[in-house]
């Protein structure tokens, strides 16, 4: 077969046509969902990140404690006491009492305080802890669209480098029988030496591009196996998203700056920092509680003594100065929050752009897809065209190489332009947003964050982690 037909059959074979009980790209994308390191490190960080809620609910929740003592306690008591006899004042005497004694004292408190007014210092807490979980998901989707997208690339450029490597293969091996006949052209007078060592550069070169080829494959079968987990065995055709991209370019940005993570996860810290701030005015307001104590002692005061006891007071609690330390955490506070506005700006800013990069992307390999064609068409006539004329003498060994070094290069630019339609058709919708398992259809009933949250968020003890 021809070098001709021979790179035809891949470009079908790999890009273009089907596979039997072959690995797609759905699937790849679907094994990178469920079983992928980083995703699943993302969402245990957004499970550490729900706890924080009900931290903060136990601002104002009772808080209850006992403590208690019991020892050993040896007593030595001596006394003196001086005796005058009635009959003679003038003799005295002194007489010696001493007392020993154990015993075992022992204490024990509970104490009780329930909280009645602490500023809405625990609400507001909560909301910011609440509005950091919102912020929480929306970088965990970002973590999702990210490995969804490595996942696309590793298996486009597994596929890409595949055909490569056969497109060069197939180029050796058409050099190989190029030399052969060369040089039993130039046994029979026909040509000279000068095309046999043209013809052997071009095959050394090939072969040169063939191990370079090999290498790129390996490195990307590597990236492969670390994103989606498994080695690539037969990989299907990878197809473009295309039914999931809006119309227009400005279709795509009005979606993107609705729907982007990275937007609403700025958003979201911007709330938090407004939050953050009232917590922090309420340490400038009074604190009010209920405090309660039951309490018995024995043996604490003396041996045989017992005191038992209980009392419940209320608590208050009013910050007149502190320094300025409170006054310079508002500050502070409220410059975050300013910091965090800005944040959302450069965030919106920033999709815009990735958006209009990667819709340029799009409709630039669009255009390469059908240059490329067009551009192996031509240059398959032209190499026909240099062997017919080659045959009749009016073509050189090196007219013949060039030629096929054209249309070699066409087909890889055509491999490589069918690689980026798929990728940017993928980039374009995570520029959107909505590269994830629940548009892409992935996984039914795929991991979802509100469960472990809705879990949680009211626990009142169990320090167990819930199943989810």
């Amino acid at each position: 077969m021809s070098m001709r037909g021979v790179a035809s059959v891949l470009i079908c074979f790999i890009l273009s046509g089907g596979v039997t009980h072959a690995e797609t790209l759905v699937g790849a994308m679907r094994r990178a969902y469920n079983a992928n390191p980083q995703l699943n490190a993302g969402r245990a960080e957004l499970r550490a990140i729900d706890e924080r809620v009900p931290q903060a609910e136990a601002g104002m929740r009772p808080r209850v404690s006992g403590d208690g003592y019991l020892g050993v306690q040896r007593n030595r008591l001596v006394t003196k006491q001086r005796d005058v006899d009635i009959n003679d004042p003038t003799n005295t005497s002194v007489t010696k009492n001493i007392q020993n004694g154990d015993s075992l004292p022992r204490s024990a408190h509970l104490t009780f305080e329930q909280p009645i007014f602490d500023g809405f210092k625990a609400q507001n807490e909560t909301r910011a802890a609440e509005s950091g979980v919102f912020a929480g998901r929306e970088r965990l989707r970002l973590t999702e669209q990210r490995i969804l997208f490595d996942a696309v690339t590793a298996y486009m450029n597994v596929l890409r480098d595949t055909a490569a490597l056969k497109l060069q293969e197939s180029n050796v091996a058409v050099l190989k029988e190029q030399l052969r006949q060369t040089r039993e052209r130039y046994q029979y007078g026909q040509i000279t030496l000068t095309d046999v060592a043209q013809v052997e550069a071009r095959l050394a070169g090939g072969k040169s591009l063939a191990g370079a080829a090999r290498a790129t494959l390996d490195a990307s079968i590597g990236v492969y196996r670390k994103t989606v987990g498994v080695e690539p065995t037969k990989l299907a055709p990878g197809a473009p998203i295309d039914r999931l991209l809006p119309k227009s370019r400005e279709e795509a940005e009005r979606i993107a700056q609705h729907e982007h993570p990275f937007i609403l996860a700025a958003l979201h810290d911007a709330d938090v920092a407004d939050l953050d701030i009232k917590a922090l005015e309420a340490d400038f307001m009074p604190k009010l509680s209920i405090v309660g104590d039951v309490f018995t002692q024995t043996d604490i005061s003396g041996i045989g003594n017992r005191n038992v006891g209980a009392k419940v007071l209320g608590h208050l609690n009013v910050p007149i100065y502190e320094g300025g330390l409170t006054s310079s955490r508002v500050r502070q506070a409220k410059e975050t929050a300013g910091q965090r506005r800005f944040d959302a700006d450069v965030a919106r800013a920033e999709v815009l752009s990735l958006v209009r990069a990667y819709w340029g992307a799009l409709q630039a390999a669009k255009t390469q897809i059908s240059a490329a064609q067009t551009q192996i068409a031509a240059a398959e006539r032209a190499l026909y065209g240099v062997r017919e004329e080659a045959k009749a003498g009016q073509r050189t060994t090196l007219e013949i190489l060039i030629a096929q070094q054209e249309l070699l290069y066409a087909r890889i630019a055509l491999l490589i332009a069918q690689r980026d339609r798929v990728v940017a058709s993928y980039a374009v919708l995570s520029s959107l947003g909505r590269l994830s398992s629940g548009w892409l259809g992935l996984t039914p009933g795929g991991y979802d964050p509100a469960i472990h949250f809705e879990q949680v968020k009211d626990l009142w003890g169990d320090p167990t982690t819930p199943d989810r």
